[in-house]
């Protein structure tokens, strides 16, 4: 009998990107067995989701739930199609080929695996990874130096492609709404090692999403970087949300990192006013403050 997966998506404002997606979910050999797209947007993704190739059950939110709100809502969509496994995507993410889905199952199968995720590469550079892997201690973005790999354990780039069985969500749970952004992915994956629920990356199939390279920061060469996302909103939540899962899940490692890294890196920068506001955001996360519904202007 053949897995029966469902898709969870979520989008906000980007319709030419979810028909992409819907194009390449629908050319899977492995053909999902339902589509859950939850919309917190303005752009007319609902026309698009009733044209796609595959039938989508298409979600419309009037409030921004961020990614974590919004994927809960897919995942428990997803989950209530009877589907056996959920297949994780954002709006601006597809996969590389019409294998990945099948040859995820079959790594899930033969690796006897309840969660598994692919590689996720650049747009338009298949070659270069969208989010960094450390190995051996140095920093990476070519996928060259991962693909021989085969599988890498207890890692992944939650949730860009993440095939989750559906009964893990009962034993670890949602993403969590607090962290609405930047963070719920990190949550999620602590939780699965907590639970000792084993996952990996399969390094033999990709996903394409878009790349962050501009938000790593060397600050000791490779060895030592900070994460420095591009807008004022997105600062706010990945330094409060790492503030918070510092303290959550007793990440003392990650603690010494963000406590000589950051500070070094403002101060190299002569950025005063970008060192106050990270320690300022970070503490509150520490505290378990600023949380609530998202304002417009985070920073002032």
């Amino acid at each position: 009998m053949q897995d029966t997966v469902a898709v969870a998506a979520v989008t906000f404002d980007r319709p030419d990107d979810v028909g992409i997606l819907l194009g390449a979910l629908a050319a899977q050999t492995h053909a999902p067995h339902a589509i859950a797209l939850v919309d917190s947007g303005t752009s007319p993704v609902a026309q698009i989701a009733a044209t796609a190739p595959a039938p989508v059950n298409y979600i419309r939110s009037e409030a921004n739930l961020g990614g974590a709100g919004g994927f809960s809502l897919a995942i428990l969509s997803a989950i209530a199609s009877g589907a056996q496994w959920v297949w994780i995507m954002d709006d601006d993410a597809h996969p590389e080929d019409p294998t990945v889905l099948a040859k995820l199952l079959a790594a899930a199968h033969e690796r006897q695996l309840d969660v598994v995720l692919p590689l996720v590469v650049a747009p338009g550079q298949p070659e270069k990874l969208s989010f960094l892997f450390r190995l051996d201690g140095h920093l990476t973005h070519e996928r060259s130096d991962v693909e021989p790999l085969g599988f890498i354990p207890n890692v992944g780039q939650f949730f860009n492609g993440a095939l989750i069985r559906a009964d893990v969500f009962f034993k670890v749970g949602l993403p969590d709404l607090r962290l609405f952004i930047r963070g719920d992915e990190t949550d999620f994956m602590l939780r699965l090692r907590q639970a000792g629920i084993p996952f990996g990356t399969v390094t033999t199939v990709a996903l394409s999403h878009p790349a962050g390279w501009g938000e790593v920061k060397e600050v000791l060469g490779d060895r030592l970087h900070v994460l420095v996302p591009e807008t004022a909103f997105k600062r706010f939540y990945y330094y409060r949300n790492r503030g918070f899962l510092t303290r959550k899940h007793r990440r003392l490692r990650s603690f010494v990192a963000d406590a000589v890294g950051y500070p070094l890196y403002f101060l190299k920068a002569r950025d005063f006013k970008g060192l106050a506001r990270w320690a300022s955001t970070y503490s509150a996360g520490v505290r378990g403050a600023k949380f609530g519904p998202p304002k417009d202007q985070v920073f002032k």
